[in-house]
């Protein structure tokens, strides 16, 4: 193997030089520093050394502590993450800027670190990669802590560059103790997520082949390297393949997935005597002929067998010998003897090394069950303040007894996690574990609530009282921060949810989905949520907590109707409402109240909303709600808009927006820039346009597909009023193409009238009709009998000068609708 020496002017060590000199200014130890930085104290060294780049958002850290502009060092560090040959003398080499703010985000690489120790595996690694390069997908199989995943993220990186577009991760947790395997389904939904892939192309319903076929279908598109760890069996993991295009995989199991047939596998044993001594040595840092492993042959082979030639218990028995520079390996071989197995000796021997609070800190990890954490998880559960937490976290790091895959996100490798368990259920009292994870569910739904209280909503979710909120909460600047929240920490809260039924903490049963709902909305769609808030009903009934019970009937109702399950929602509505009154909470009333007239209005009925509405604003003042009083008005104006009231429509509309609480990221101010803006295109066409290419853009920063597809539509509409057919006809396609994005398809009743009239009045007869009738025939499914009266009225006028009669049968059908829904209108 031949090494390469930097030189002097090696870029990557005029970094690290320019990272000292600020680690000189702020005056910091290394330890501080880390701390200070959200690093580990071994990583910080490694950049301070020059024996690795750091990530370009830690040198950012570093000068905003020492108060310097990064900027500067944006080259340098370019240079050194990207070597170039040097140019000709005659040229000059311009290096690219920094990329402004607000540009796209780079391609997701959620790899974890490459092992700067990796040794030997030669010729498993050109198998790997060949495989890679002939059948795009390879299966690395092994025993328990042989170097599976070390092997596998290793090919990654090589291959990254070859596959520009996206390096993603994903354990499937198929041997974590105390959790089962994650199942295909949210497997899909996470790498999905990963490319951020909008949730609405995302299918919610049809089973796992839709969902599997979405996945392939953006892996085609793109140049990515997908490491799947950890797979149980091929079943767990055949979804999850990639199909036609460019993109590989990289599965690890401790099984030989026979069931993978077109899959070629790698299969790892041991290391090699030689191999494992390489690796000792380095992991020591005590190679050379005069070190400790040199001096004492037979105790550094001790070691090696008792290590089993495994690659993780070499690098945690490496470890403690280099932070134990006065010990000899023959101690060393005497900590290990006291285990009962080369790995248990191994943790245990790491674990020993640690304080008291240190020691019940990794125990209690153990009880996790997600993916990985963050320090205030870690907080909450050992119940120490997050600084505690935080120096804890970094001396466990330090140990290798917890690993650090990104920048604030600790994780535990299996073999460690199942030692932390059992040491737990041997050492803490159950007493004391369920009391922990007690605090872990109360830290879940308090962090929900504050990331939810982050996110434009119409009045706000109350505030948690499940359990006992917990000493330190994230802050959430903005919207975007509770977002990556949200998306970070998803399979964690569900985790929770799945632990607080399990153990029969109903109230957190209730309050998690309830915090969730706003992030639902944008990223998961309506089955899950439907499916969380029947649970969350079902919790409640034990509790028997009429407030509690209120709460979920309406809860449930809010995520039936948004799944079009009209009569569904109305039966769960009105079992909340006797339990709304008992309770006695106005603003749970109007909160009812408003999505009553919301559902009463989808079911065609004008006057009753319109009422519903009005009460639902007289509440919410009553509650001291002035955003939910004012989005109860920018509702009433919509539903006055639908009426053909344009002037009281219009005025209402500017109340919303002239109020001091008119945040462009608020829902209502949606609602009302758009019936502003529709009710005066007559009158005032430049305004009116300015009002509905300002909610367009609103609900496109939000993320809000349905908002957007909303938006696109009454801007056809509008567009069509001012005789702009063609603008018209081009705005209302591109809200069909999101819809078509959609797997819920009631969606469309809202939108094909308008479509289907625009296309009528351009000339685009057969379209209409075939348009109307597709509303015709949606609109019994949904319930949405007005919907139904307006394809009645819409298929009549297309039809007056090609066939009277037909016409004639479907207005009186209009008005048999209409008569129904408002006798005497």
């Amino acid at each position: 193997m031949v090494v390469h020496q930097r030189t002097k002017a090696d870029p990557q060590d005029e970094l690290a030089s320019r990272l000292r000199l600020l680690q000189e200014l702020s005056g910091r130890g290394v330890r501080a520093l880390a701390r200070d930085t959200g690093l580990s104290s071994s990583s910080l060294s490694r950049y301070l050394s020059g024996q690795s780049v750091p990530p370009w958002p830690v040198v950012i850290e570093l000068c905003r502590l020492v108060k310097r502009d990064p900027r500067p060092l944006r080259p340098l560090w370019d240079r050194a993450t990207n070597p170039l040959p040097a140019p000709p003398k005659a040229s000059r080499q311009v290096q690219p800027p920094s990329p402004p703010a607000g540009a796209p985000r780079p391609p997701r690489n959620d790899l974890p670190r490459d092992a700067p120790d990796f040794t030997g595996r030669e010729a498993q690694l050109a198998a790997v990669l060949a495989a890679v390069r002939s059948s795009r997908v390879v299966a690395v199989d092994g025993m328990a802590g042989v170097g599976k995943t070390c092997l596998a993220v290793h090919a990654a990186h090589r291959l990254a560059d070859e596959y520009p577009d996206a390096q993603l991760y994903l354990d499937l947790h198929g041997f974590t103790d105390g959790r089962e395997p994650l199942d295909p389904d949210p497997a899909l939904r996470a790498l999905l997520a990963a490319l951020d892939v909008p949730s609405e192309k995302i299918p919610q319903e049809g089973g796992l082949e839709p969902l599997a076929a979405c996945w392939r279908s953006e892996l085609a598109a793109r140049r990515a390297v997908v490491v799947l760890d950890n797979v149980a069996g091929a079943d767990q993991v055949r979804p999850l393949l990639p199909g036609a295009g460019d993109s590989v995989a990289l599965i690890t199991s401790r099984n030989r997935l026979v069931g993978l047939e077109d899959v070629p596998p790698v299969s790892l044993d041991v290391l090699t005597p030689q191999e494992g001594a390489e690796l000792l040595a380095r992991a020591s840092g005590d190679a050379g002929p005069d070190g400790r492993l040199a001096r004492d042959p037979e105790s550094a082979a001790e070691v090696l067998r008792r290590c089993g030639h495994l690659p993780l218990a070499l690098r945690l028995a490496g470890a403690r010998l280099r932070h134990r520079p006065g010990w000899t390996v023959g101690i060393l071989v005497e900590r290990m003897a006291e285990g009962a197995s080369e790995f248990d000796t191994a943790f245990a021997m790491s674990v020993r090394q640690l304080d008291r609070a240190e020691r019940r800190l990794f125990r209690l990890l153990g009880l996790l069950s997600g993916s990985s954490f963050d320090e205030y998880v870690a907080a909450a559960l050992a119940d120490v303040p997050l600084r505690n937490a935080r120096a804890m976290l970094e001396d466990l790091l330090d140990a290798h007894l917890v690993q650090q895959p990104s920048a604030g996100r600790y994780t535990l490798h299996d073999l460690v996690h199942q030692h932390a368990r059992r040491a737990a259920a041997e050492q803490d009292s159950p007493a004391e574990r369920e009391q922990a994870l007690n605090r872990v569910l109360d830290y879940y739904v308090y962090a929900a609530a504050a990331a939810d209280a982050a996110m434009p909503y119409v009045s706000g979710s109350r505030a948690a009282s499940a359990g006992r909120p917990p000493a330190e909460l994230p802050r959430f600047t903005d919207k975007h921060a509770a977002l990556y929240w949200y998306v970070t920490e998803y399979t964690n809260l569900m985790g929770a949810f799945e632990v607080a039924v399990a153990t029969g903490a109903d109230a957190h049963v209730c309050e998690l989905p309830r915090f969730m709902r706003a992030f639902f909305a944008r990223r998961c769609g309506t089955t899950h949520l439907n499916v969380l808030f029947e649970r969350s009903l079902a919790a409640a009934q034990r509790l028997g907590d009429p407030w509690q019970l209120a709460e979920a009937h309406s809860d449930l109702g809010f995520a039936r109707y948004n799944a079009g399950r009209m009569a569904e929602a109305g039966a769960a509505y009105e079992a909340a409402a006797p339990l709304v009154s008992q309770a006695g909470d106005t603003r749970s009333e109007a909160d009812l109240i408003m999505r009553r007239g919301h559902l009463r209005w989808d079911e065609g009925y004008v006057e009753e909303p319109l009422g519903l509405f009005r009460l639902a604003g007289k509440l919410y003042s009553d509650a001291g709600c002035p955003m939910g009083a004012a989005h109860a008005t920018a509702d009433e104006a919509w539903a006055m808009l639908q009426l053909g009231r344009h002037e009281e429509a219009a005025r209402l509309a500017r109340e919303v927006l002239d109020t001091a609480h008119a945040d462009p990221d608020w829902p209502a101010v949606l609602t009302a820039r758009i019936t502003l803006g529709m009710a005066i295109t007559h009158e005032r066409p430049d305004e009116a346009a300015e009002h509905l290419h300002r909610a367009l853009e609103i609900a496109r920063e939000d993320g809000h597909k349905h908002n957007e597809a909303w938006c696109l539509n009454c801007l056809g509409v509008a567009l069509r009023q001012m005789g702009r057919y063609e603008e018209a006809l081009a705005s209302h396609r591109q809200a069909f193409a999101l819809l078509d994005e959609l797997f819920e398809e009631h969606w469309k009743i809202h939108f094909l009238n308008g479509y289907a009239e625009t296309c009528r009045l351009a000339g685009l007869p057969e379209e209409a009709l075939r348009l109307h009738r597709q509303a015709l025939e949606l609109a019994p499914k949904v319930g949405n009998r007005h919907k139904e009266a307006l394809a009645h009225e819409g298929i009549a006028a297309v039809l007056d000068e090609t066939d009277p009669a037909a016409a004639a049968e479907h207005r009186a059908a209009a008005r048999a609708i209409h008569e129904e829904l408002e006798p005497g209108a």
